[in-house]
């Protein structure tokens, strides 16, 4: 079997294993909260853009109001990804290193929780890198005008429209524009505006929608950012905030992820693949770093970065693998070990299932038990509406 065609098993096989469970939990939070959105749509939303809305509302028109119709889209998007990952990475190394990225991708838990509950994050990550590959493709050609340029542009946008952290996308691109000596006549040719001006496009909505509402979402983005009281330094904070990381993307492969950014460093103005790569992940990571002085960012926040960085580290160790069997080991530990965890972060009853007790809260609790506490507060509502003789709210 080719490699081609056993990613494309993997991707398929993983895929249908996530379809059957969609339906074992109850909503979390968040995907309720987003598919009242969808009840109710609008070209955005106080917190957020509108396409979380409307995917929601296609999948539910199909399938129904339940957690298999809000969720249908969230396995399909992280097949995409896997499929844009194997087929940039193969372009940018080889179809090898391409198999060992969509592996170590699919292995990680806050990839498998994004898999599972339909969030603006599954959206957000395949638009952020599908627009990295067609830039990719796009300087490529580079100086010759092409359809990739504002192909970028709206794939961006689209983004944009699922969670505003995409728009620092952009940063990156300018990044990789500015430091590339043969791309800075990029400055002076269409495709670059043209990329732009889609992106424009697809900013109006929102504009439009904050400006009828008093700008509500600079006010709820303030807040999330905690600088409603100001900006303070807090060393533990930004402690914090690289420690969930061990935990969100697994130890062994956050710690190999980690070293190989550090260690690329170095090579930055050498090789333009880890230029390209470098950019497209540190604007993303050093926003919420510095968020984090003030107020640990969560693990998800810069989730962006990590198709970058990711990528960066497997052509960091790549040369390394293939020379040493140690190293090989090492890494199918870590993927074995990131597996581990998914399984445990999207059921923790296989934990208790092997004799362990979960002193800390249970990280799935947010998905569980919201249609028995529904069912005890309608009865105990009928009841006193029985008791007082009125309806009751």
């Amino acid at each position: 079997m080719s490699t081609t065609r056993a990613v494309w098993f993997f991707i398929l096989a993983l895929t249908a294993i996530r379809l059957s469970l969609l339906a074992t939990t109850d909503l979390e939070f968040d995907e309720a909260h987003y598919w009242m959105w969808s009840e109710r749509l609008a070209p955005a939303y106080f917190s957020k853009g509108p396409t979380i809305a409307f995917v929601m509302r296609a999948s539910t028109t199909v399938f129904g109001a339940n957690e298999f119709g809000v969720r249908f889209f969230s396995p399909l998007l992280a097949a995409g990804t896997s499929v844009l990952l194997f087929y940039f990475t193969r372009r940018l190394f080889n179809a090898t290193a391409a198999l060992w990225a969509v592996v170590a991708l699919n292995v990680t838990p806050i990839f498998n929780i994004g898999a599972f509950l339909m969030t603006i994050d599954a959206l957000s990550v395949f638009f952020w890198l599908a627009a990295m590959f067609t830039f990719w493709l796009a300087v490529e050609k580079s100086p010759h005008f092409s359809w990739y340029w504002p192909l970028t542009g709206l794939l961006i946008g689209l983004g944009f429209l699922s969670k505003y952290t995409n728009a620092l996308e952009l940063v990156s691109i300018l990044l990789v524009l500015a430091f590339a000596p043969r791309l800075r006549q990029e400055f002076k040719l269409p495709g670059l505006y043209s990329l732009l001006v889609l992106f424009a496009l697809c900013t109006v909505p929102p504009i439009v929608w904050n400006a009828q509402h008093a700008w509500i979402t600079l006010v709820h983005l303030r807040s999330r950012g905690s600088l409603e009281h100001g900006f303070g330094f807090h060393p533990v904070e930004v402690l914090s905030f690289l420690g969930q990381h061990f935990l969100a993307y697994s130890p062994f492969l956050f710690l190999a992820l980690a070293w190989g950014v550090i260690g690329s460093w170095r090579r930055v103005n050498q090789q333009f693949k880890v230029l390209f790569l470098m950019w497209f992940g540190l604007p993303v990571f050093l926003f919420y770093l510095l968020l984090s002085v003030n107020k640990a960012a969560a693990p998800n926040w810069d989730g962006l970065a990590f198709l970058g960085f990711g990528l960066l580290a497997i052509y960091f160790w790549w040369e390394r693998l293939e020379a040493s069997v140690m190293l090989r080991l090492g890494a199918v530990v870590a993927i074995l070990v990131g597996l581990i965890m998914s399984v445990i972060a999207l059921d923790t009853d296989v934990v208790r299932a092997a004799g362990f007790k979960l002193e800390r809260p249970d990280p799935s609790d947010r998905m569980r038990g919201w249609k028995t506490a529904t069912n005890a507060l309608e009865k105990m509502r009928n009841d006193l509406e029985t008791k007082l003789g009125e309806k009751l709210f």
